[in-house]
């Protein structure tokens, strides 16, 4: 019996043996696989210090502004901005598009627009006794969508129908939208008379939405120093088309470890559950939580925000810098998280204090 329980024991350290030898070789591979991500996104990334050099020249501050950007630009998502004007939203897509050399296109959004006014229509042609198909300015890679509140809901739908389906029909001909494609939709807070606001499903459409502050005064007093020069500052083209469309494949290769995954998708499931996440707080506070696309919009944005800071891993704090601007527009308040003036932004800082970081 004795000799039966030793070697029981025996083959138990062994088994034991064995999967810690398995397991330290797997980390060994896992270190190694992550070692050249890390060497070959660095590699890849090389141009974002050029962008920002660039877009430097003419925006003054707006970091985060310019970085979420470029998550929009690297994650294949689309954007909309918050704020007063004068804050450098036409200035900052314009600059980006200057230094890609890539098309850009500014729509004023208005009560009057039609949906042939985005996309473009069929134009009879006399000499050739046919019709022929005149495109719209949707058919440019960076798209500034100014004012999107301010169009009725057909033409916000033509937008938005463009965005997700990256294609626009006109009569009977479907055509593919210029890659890389990126719209920048503007809303302003302080005007709210003649505007339609865009619903919740709608607004889920867009990857992030950016609340843009004042600059500092030092800030400001470099913007109008710039403003009074006597020479304008030129963008020079620092890459092309071809560059993003090739980091993009290389954002996607960015290694997200499976606590992280479990991260994300307990800050989400915080937002949809409270009462069960210890967030009794801000339960009456929450009329509904992040949809599915906040999940899978948290990871890409980490990824580009990764890639930006030349990194071949996320990390929490990846996941923390763009939590606000994925979900701040995929959480709905109860009337008594509007009485009480609470944001979406306070709600999002309680979520992120209660959950574990890994």
């Amino acid at each position: 019996m004795t000799l039966t329980k030793t070697s029981h024991s025996f083959h138990n350290t062994i088994i034991k043996n064995r999967l810690s030898l398995q397991t330290s070789f797997i980390d060994k591979i896992n270190m190694m696989d992550i070692r050249e991500i890390n060497e070959k996104i660095q590699q890849e990334s090389a141009f974002i210090d050029l962008l920002n050099m660039e877009l430097g020249k003419v925006i003054i501050g707006q970091k985060q502004m310019l970085d979420r950007l470029l998550i929009g630009l690297l994650s294949n998502g689309h954007l909309l901005l918050e704020g007063v004007p004068g804050l450098a939203k036409t200035l900052a897509i314009k600059s980006l598009a200057s230094a890609i050399k890539a098309n850009f296109s500014r729509i004023q959004f208005t009560p009057d627009l039609l949906p042939a006014d985005l996309v473009g229509t069929m134009i009879y042609n006399q000499k050739q006794e046919a019709f022929t198909v005149r495109k719209g300015p949707l058919f440019s890679n960076f798209i500034l969508a100014d004012e999107i509140n301010r169009a009725p809901a057909k033409v916000q739908s033509a937008l938005l129908e463009a965005m997700q389906e990256r294609q626009v029909t006109i009569g009977d001909e479907t055509f593919k939208l210029p890659e890389p494609f990126l719209v920048l939709a503007t809303q302003n807070p302080i005007e709210q008379e003649g505007t339609y606001p865009l619903p919740e499903a709608q607004l889920d459409r867009f990857m992030l939405k950016i609340v843009i502050d004042y600059p500092t005064k030092e800030e400001e007093r470099l913007i109008i120093r710039q403003n009074l020069a006597q020479e304008s500052v030129k963008i020079n083209q620092v890459i092309n088309t071809e560059t993003i469309v090739k980091a993009r494949s290389a954002v996607r290769e960015v290694y997200m470890d499976e606590k992280i995954e479990k991260y994300i998708l307990d800050i989400v499931f915080a937002t949809r559950y409270p009462k069960q996440n210890n967030l009794r707080k801000i339960e009456n506070l929450i009329s509904y939580g992040g949809s599915p696309r906040a999940s899978i919009n948290l990871a890409l944005a980490a990824k580009a925000y990764a890639f930006i800071k030349r990194r071949g891993y996320v990390i929490p704090e990846d996941i923390r810098a763009v939590s606000h601007d994925v979900m701040r527009h995929r959480i709905g308040l109860t009337y008594e998280a509007e009485a009480e003036n609470v944001t979406t932004d306070e709600v999002i800082n309680e979520v992120l204090n209660i959950v574990e970081v890994p």
